[in-house]
């Protein structure tokens, strides 16, 4: 398999799973535009750092579920309630929650840089999509499971996620005036997208019955 390619796939999946406004994109943005391009810049570094060990993480656990297909119809149903909770609680609950701003004092660069590593340390949601994702992959025949094109891969989907975040960096000053930064259609826009993944995991469960 051309690990330019893989490369690319990784790329195209982290920009996916990356571009809808959350905790790391929108946290980046207005790093940004209060302290500067450089300071967002080496906060989505620290971000990409985690980002690199969690896709890696994923990638040899979905190599392990590739040989044990038991396990991924248990954690197939596990999966879709898990997304269903996610769902209904973005949708129905977040929203009514009042929104608080907790500032942390950054000094330097090299806060930043470890806030990223932190905010992207316990945003885990990335592992079980990354998981998910190359198993699709694999099973499709566009990804193999040998150390090169996992390296790519993983390379590719630290590069999307910093594209990502750059963009963010630069753009949002002229977005931020828009609804879409709003946190109650941050919180619609992370429903619907766990709702379409609970859908077609469903899907997938009735199909396997």
């Amino acid at each position: 398999m051309d690990i330019t390619f893989i490369f690319f796939l990784g790329l195209l999946i982290a920009l996916i799973g990356v571009i809808p406004p959350g905790l790391l994109n929108m946290t980046a943005a207005k790093i940004s535009l209060k302290e500067g391009h450089s300071r967002g810049i080496v906060f989505s570094i620290g971000v990409c750092v985690i980002v690199i060990a969690q896709t890696y993480i994923a990638a040899i656990f979905a190599r392990y579920l590739s040989n044990h297909l038991e396990v991924i119809d248990i954690l197939q149903r596990v999966a879709f309630v898990i997304f269903v909770l996610i769902t209904i609680y973005f949708l129905f609950i977040a929203k009514k929650q009042p929104k608080q701003h907790i500032e942390p004092r950054m000094r330097s660069k090299y806060s930043r840089f470890f806030q990223g590593v932190f905010l992207s340390a316990i945003n885990v949601f990335p592992i079980p999509y990354q998981a998910y994702m190359t198993i699709t992959l694999a099973s499709v025949g566009w990804l193999s499971f040998d150390q090169t094109s996992i390296i790519s891969y993983v390379s590719g989907a630290a590069t999307g996620t910093f594209v990502t975040l750059y963009m963010y960096l630069f753009f949002f000053d002229k977005i931020k005036d828009k609804s879409i930064t709003s946190q109650k259609n941050m919180n619609y826009i992370i429903g619907s997208i766990t709702g379409i993944i609970a859908l077609f995991t469903l899907i997938n469960i009735l199909k396997e019955l």
